[in-house]
């Protein structure tokens, strides 16, 4: 079978990254095409996959008008060199998280599957844009598409589980000491741009730079700070700025004592490895995977970005709880235990395609067999 995965943001390679590799194992012939952003390239390069670039994504400004024109412009580009490019790869199967296969599978007659595990109300430019064109949409089963639940097929599980499940993400603290060599606690900080398309209707924030401040004097107390930044730091703040190979990032993330951040991915991966996490931007309470993170397995607190004397005070009982980790830990295990292996589950989901589909309508327990 003929394979073509479509990817635009950097996470979106770790969802397929052991899915690609364990069809390829079963004589599946896989390709990928990118919209070039932020670090998505270098960590192809960095783990020596071969791509085809279809665009590059512009720096956007942080305004509707440009969010909106820069994506529209984006997508139609992107439909052109996708479709010219299956004049030279014709694939069986599309999978991935980019608008384009949807519109190229529908005017090609390709099964293209969407991957997305943010709710229709939250990603209304992405959903509307891609769900009438996809051949069937997979998200975790307490993801709301809409008026598209006839495509939608659910999964007990959550997409970062693909790549940070036991099954297929080990900690290497080796890799922590090339760029640590002291035994103090350490604690990360995420700072994103906010200017994805869910931002589009400019009601979104998160961390200002002044809260910044205030962590950083509070947690140097308990360990050093690293910064991750997508826009470039003031001049104040580049001492702490974490500059490492994104490759490595998932290793340092689970031996950090605290995960603080206005970015929705990297926080579900903090859940999913355990870590202790705390979201502070204004989508806290408006995304169903975050929501049950946090209210039914504990895995990682949210925080309105209109309340930063709750930030503060959440942070210093957090860093002064005896024995954190160990207890996100037995959350973590607890979490673990009630969700499937979703790489095991989509590669069977790819081999068996269509007959999956009417199989997972029919009977959706048969994804436990992948816990």
């Amino acid at each position: 079978m003929k394979i073509l995965i479509a990817l635009n943001h950097p996470a979106h390679y770790y969802l397929f990254k052991f899915i690609s590799k364990e069809l390829q194992k079963q004589g599946h012939e896989v390709k990928y095409v990118i919209k070039g952003k932020d670090i998505l390239e270098k960590i192809l390069i960095s783990e020596e996959i071969n791509y085809a670039k279809l665009i590059s994504r512009k720096k956007r400004k942080n305004n509707a008008f440009s969010i909106l024109s820069d994506l529209s412009v984006e997508m139609i580009k992107q439909d052109f060199y996708l479709l010219r490019f299956l004049k030279s790869f014709l694939p069986d199967i599309m999978l991935g998280t980019d608008i384009s296969i949807a519109h190229a599978g529908f005017i090609r007659r390709i099964p293209a599957i969407i991957f997305n595990e943010d709710d229709i109300e939250i990603n209304k430019l992405f959903c509307y844009f891609t769900y009438p064109f996809a051949s069937q949409i997979i998200t975790p089963e307490i993801c709301n598409v809409g008026r598209f639940r006839g495509k939608q097929i659910k999964y007990n599980g959550y997409q970062k589980l693909a790549y940070l499940h036991p099954n297929w993400f080990k900690p290497d603290i080796k890799v922590v000491r090339k760029y640590f060599t002291n035994e103090k606690p350490y604690f990360l900080i995420r700072l994103v741009s906010f200017t994805a398309g869910h931002d589009i209707e400019q009601k979104h924030g998160g961390i200002i730079l002044g809260i910044v401040k205030e962590l950083i004097s509070m947690l140097k107390q308990k360990g050093d700070v690293y910064i991750t930044s997508e826009n470039k730091l003031p001049a104040e703040f580049t001492s702490y700025e974490l500059l490492i190979d994104p490759t490595d990032i998932h290793h340092l993330m689970f031996f950090s004592n605290l995960f603080i951040g206005d970015s929705q991915t990297m926080i579900v991966e903090a859940a999913m490895l355990g870590i202790p996490s705390i979201r502070f931007n204004s989508f806290v309470g408006k995304i169903s995977v975050l929501n049950e993170l946090e209210d039914k397995y504990n895995l990682t607190i949210g925080i309105n970005n209109n309340n930063p004397q709750l930030l503060l005070k959440t942070v210093e009982e957090l860093i002064n709880t005896d024995n954190l980790k160990d207890i996100y830990q037995e959350r973590r295990e607890r979490m673990l235990s009630d969700k499937i292996d979703f790489t095991a589950f989509v590669v069977w989901f790819i081999e068996n395609y269509p007959a999956s589909v009417k199989i997972m309508k029919d009977n959706p327990e048969y994804q436990d067999r992948f816990s």
